[in-house]
Parts: structure tokens; sequence; C-alpha cells
């Protein structure tokens, strides 16, 4: 079969790399793809936010099955667009997208269905935020309600620090995203990621995974869209699982279902771990990046029939295969992000990395520039390994960087910290 990913970074590059390895894939393109996908598919420099550019796009190449990877293109309704044309495709419509693209709609969502989340408040008007932070007090979490890049969460340990993110959102800061805020009551404990595909009706645990949110080591420095993740993530125990499906996944599906917003495709649910039990910190409405990279990585070509399933409601029937094995990415970036960073410095290299199904350095922020490769990025490379063992993996990864020559970059050291014999 022809299929189609839309998307540039990391993720993209990942689910590329299992899709690829699968039989059924006949003919692979990636819009717009980056550097790295095109050494081992098509790219397409077409507009992914607009649906009927998408739509006219498949028809012309045939493209059997649409895979939507970032949340801008599901939040523009292009997964509405490719099913309207017939199209079979991977990915939650706009509606449904909400549970990423509105932080308040899930909110909403968690209240109508008894999921256990933090106690929160909206709020369109800063002196009211304002008012509520000085009587709720810190630390408190203070939240652009739309999509920002995984960047519009401010954990403010200080109510100085909540007062100057409430006078950042609503002075621009995050553009629409922070019209409307949300304030949520400041969660304890451990936080990991539960990933799962649904049809609308049934749901499909696909793994865990553990993100490293901040820029610096020991998770220092302000939130980035995500320096390196594992999986799976040990915090995730079997029994904290079942208790987030019944209590958390399985009610917002039937809830979604319920409102004539059936969600289709995966989602993951960022969850807090304390004494025991999980609870909902977000939902996001596509793969995680970087846990797209340790998840594809551990999945292999199955993710794609995984994906099929999905789609064509059949998801019920699907099953997951694990091998016992651990992966670990680690992110390298620009130096200065998530601040200003520079772009179109050359990275060398790269042709010394091993490639293999233990080895891989997924593109994120890259380009090609008289056939070298540059960075075009805040995030720009990935580099992901799997092992027996976490530390295995972990050894593997850094093994990898170590061969780069990019001075203009940075990345963490202590990625799977948590999960690593101290």
């Amino acid at each position: 079969m022809n299929i189609l990913i839309l998307g540039s970074g990391g993720r993209e590059h990942a689910l590329a790399w299992a899709v690829k390895q699968n039989p059924k894939c006949d003919r692979l393109i990636v819009a717009p793809g980056n550097a790295g996908i095109a050494m081992l598919a098509e790219c397409a420099d077409i507009d992914i936010l607009d649906g009927a550019v998408v739509v006219s796009f498949c028809e012309e190449n045939a493209i059997d099955f649409v895979i939507v990877g970032p949340e801008a293109p599901l939040a523009a309704g292009v997964a509405d667009a490719a099913r309207a044309a017939g199209l079979l495709t991977f990915g939650p419509s706009a509606a449904a997208a909400k549970l990423e693209a509105s932080k308040a709609f899930t909110k909403e969502i968690c209240d109508a269905c008894n999921a256990p989340t933090a106690a929160w408040a909206r709020f369109t008007e800063a002196a009211p935020a304002r008012d509520y932070i000085r009587k709720q007090g810190a630390p408190i979490v203070v939240k652009a309600d739309g999509l920002a890049a995984g960047k519009g969460v401010i954990v403010a340990m200080t109510e100085a620090e909540a007062l100057a993110a409430i006078d950042d959102m609503f002075g621009g800061e995050f553009g629409a995203a922070g019209a409307e805020v949300v304030i949520e009551e400041f969660m304890t404990g451990e936080e990991a990621s539960f990933f799962f595909l649904t049809d609308g009706t049934n749901a499909l645990p696909i793994g865990t995974a553990q993100d490293h949110k901040r820029a610096g080591d020991g998770d220092t420095g302000p939130n980035t869209g995500g320096m390196g993740a594992y999986s799976p993530a040990p915090v995730l125990t079997e029994r904290i699982q079942q208790q987030a499906m019944d209590e958390i996944v399985l009610p917002t599906i039937r809830e979604m279902a319920r409102r004539g917003t059936p969600y289709q495709g995966v989602l993951y649910a960022g969850l807090m771990i304390e004494n025991g039990k999980a609870r909902l910190v977000e939902y996001n409405c596509r793969f995680g990046d970087p846990e797209c990279q340790v998840l594809m990585m551990r999945l292999g070509a199955q993710a794609l029939d995984l994906m099929l399933a999905c789609a064509e409601g059949r998801l019920a029937e699907a099953q997951v295969n694990w091998a016992e094995d651990h992966a670990l990415t680690v992110v390298m970036a620009a130096k200065g992000y998530p601040g200003p960073y520079e772009k179109g410095s050359l990275i060398n290299g790269l042709d010394r990395m091993p490639e293999d199904s233990r080895h891989m350095v997924f593109h994120a922020g890259t380009a090609l520039k008289d056939g070298l490769v540059t960075a075009n990025g805040g995030r720009v490379l990935n580099f992901t390994a799997r092992g027996a063992s976490l530390e295995e993996a972990h050894h593997r990864a850094y093994a990898m960087i170590d061969l780069l020559d990019w001075p203009q970059g940075f990345c963490r050291s202590d990625i799977g910290w948590r999960a690593l014999p101290q």
C-alpha cells in the first residue's frame, strides 16, 4: 500500500522507520519530512494544515493510508477532510483532538466521567486569575489553554512566578493559545506517559514511557518539548496501568463517544503517580515526541499493523507483541534552546553512526544544504538505542553521541536517571 505520513519531526522519522519495515508498505511519502526522513522515504513539500491540499495530494499519488503525526493538522481538521474524501486515516477528528487542543475541555471531560485529575479553574482575564493565585498560593501550575508546542505550561514554585506567567500568557507570549488560561493544583509524585490506541470503542495499550521536560541535568532549567525519553517506565506498574484504564482512559473514551465525537487514533495520558495511584495531568492526541522514538524502536514493523487495525475499527482483535527490552532516546538540541538558537550549522559524524534494530538516529530539526546535513530547529537529533536492560540502552545511545561532531549542539547527560541504578 501507498502511505502518507504528515509531519517533519523526530516523531515522524520514527514512524516512517517503523512503517517502512512492514512488507505492507509499498511506497512511503512524508510531508514535509526532513533530511533524515529523506534517506528512507520520499518527501513532499505541501501545506499539511490545509485539508484540501492533503486530500488532493493523496488522490494524485494514489495514497491508501494517511497517518497524521503532529497536533496542529489534527486541530486544523486535516483528519476530518481525509476521512470525508474516503481515505483511510489514522488520527482523531478536530472535535476529538480538543482533548489536547484545549486544557479546559479535557478538564470538563474528566469532571463528566469522574476521572481523577488536579483541581482546576479557568480564566479569560488576568485580574481574576491573579486573585485566584494569591488565594491558592504556590506551588501552582499555570497553563495556556491552547496548543503551545509543548511549552505553554508553567510549574510555578513561587507566587511571583505564577503571577509572571499570567502576565506573559495574557500579554501574548503564547499567541492565541494563551487567550484562555487554566490554573491547576500542583500535583506531587512521578510523571509518566501511558500510550494506547483507540477506535472509538476499544482501547489497546501500546506502551509506557517517561519524558524529560527540563533542559538541564537533574530536571533543572526551562521546560522544553522534551529532551529525552525511555520505555518502559517502571513507575507505571501493571496494577497502575489497569487503574488508569479503568478510571481514566475508558471513561474518557465512553464520554467522547457519548458526546458524538468518538476518538480514533493514538491517545496518551500524561499521568502523575503517587502512593500507587495515577491522576491525569493531560492528554495528547498524537504520539509524543520524543516518546514515539522509543516506542517505535520497541514496536518495529507491527506499528503499521496496529495503526491499520485502529483506523479500520478492528482494534478488538489486535494485540501487541512485546520483546523484553528497553529503549532510550537522547535529544541533541541547538545551544540556546528552548530560547533563541541559531540555524544552519553543519552537523558532522552522522556517517559514523550504527543504524540497525538496536541503534537509530532520528532526525527532528534538520535540513539538507548542498548534500550536507544542517541544523534547522531547536531539537535537532534523537539518538535512540535498544538494549536488554535500560543501562545497556543508555550506554548505546550515549556511545553514538560520542561519535557526533556538532559543537553547536547540547544534550542532557542523565536521560533515564529515575529508572537507572544510582
